[in-house]
C-alpha cells in the first residue's frame, strides 16, 4: 500500500484553512451590512479577489447557504439572503425573553471567574462606544451578552441566545445606524445597572433591567422599520 506524501495533507489544512477564511469575512460582511441584503455573489469574482480557486469557494458559500446568509435563485445565480421581516416579531419575542432569563440565571449563578470576564467585554464596549466603532459595537455587545448567558450555567441558553445574537447582528447595524453609530452613554450605563445587580446576586432587578434594555432595542429597530410618515393630499 502506497503512503500518502505529507504534501498531500499539508494542502489539505492549507484548502480547509481557506474555507475558513472566505467562510468567516463573507460571514462577518453579510451580518454587518458590508454585503446588503440582495447583493449578488460571484464565484469568480470571490476567486480572484481571495486568489485561491473555486472549490474552497464553492464549500464556504454552502456553509453560509445553510446558515440561510445567502441563496441560489432559479436560474442558478446567488445572492445575499434578504432580512426575514415577516419573522421579526417573533424574533424580537425570542430576543427579549433570552435577554431576561439569562441575565436573571447569570445573578443566580455567577461565580466570581464570571464577572471578570463579564467586565472586560462591558470595557470594551464601552470603549467601542466612545470611539463610535459600530462594528465593535456590535461585536462587543454580543460578547457581554453572551458572557451574562454564560455566567448562568445554561448551555442550551448559551447556545440559543447566542444563535440569536449572531442573527440578529443585521438588525443591530440597522439600530446604529439610526444614532449615526453614536450611540448615548446610557446604553453603557444600562449594561453598568446590569452588572451591579448579577453581582448582588438581585435576580429580579437583573431581569427587569435586561428587559427593559431589550424592550428599547425593539422598539427603536421597530421605529425605523415602519415609518410614521403619511401620504398627505389635498381633496
Amino acid at each position: 500500500m502506497t503512503k500518502k506524501p505529507e504534501v498531500s495533507r499539508s494542502t489539505e489544512r492549507k484548502r480547509g484553512s481557506g474555507v475558513k477564511m472566505v467562510y468567516d469575512l463573507l460571514r462577518d460582511e453579510i451580518l454587518d451590512l458590508v454585503l446588503s441584503p440582495g447583493s449578488p455573489i460571484d464565484e469568480v469574482q470571490l476567486a480572484e479577489r481571495f486568489n485561491m480557486s473555486r472549490t474552497p469557494i464553492r464549500e464556504a458559500l454552502v456553509r453560509l447557504a445553510g446558515e440561510g446568509l445567502i441563496q441560489t435563485l432559479p436560474n442558478r445565480s446567488t445572492m445575499v439572503s434578504n432580512i426575514d421581516y415577516l419573522n421579526v416579531s417573533p424574533y424580537f419575542d425570542a430576543m427579549v425573553l433570552m435577554y431576561r432569563a439569562t441575565t436573571r440565571l447569570a445573578a443566580e449563578n455567577h461565580r466570581e471567574s464570571d464577572l471578570a470576564a463579564i467586565r472586560g467585554h462591558q470595557a470594551a464596549f464601552a470603549a467601542a462606544v466612545q470611539a463610535q466603532d459600530a462594528l465593535a459595537m456590535i461585536a462587543t455587545n454580543a460578547a457581554f451578552h453572551s458572557a451574562i448567558a454564560e455566567a448562568g450555567r445554561n448551555p442550551y441558553f448559551l447556545a440559543l441566545f447566542n444563535r440569536i445574537l449572531d442573527e440578529g447582528r443585521r438588525f443591530l447595524r440597522l439600530y446604529y445606524q439610526s444614532y449615526e453609530d453614536r450611540l448615548p452613554q446610557r446604553f453603557v450605563d444600562e449594561h453598568e445597572a446590569m452588572i451591579d445587580a448579577i453581582v448582588a446576586r438581585d435576580a429580579d432587578t437583573a431581569e427587569q433591567l435586561a428587559r427593559a434594555h431589550a424592550n428599547q432595542i425593539v422598539d427603536q429597530i421597530r421605529s425605523l422599520l415602519i415609518s410614521e410618515r403619511r401620504l398627505e393630499i389635498a381633496l
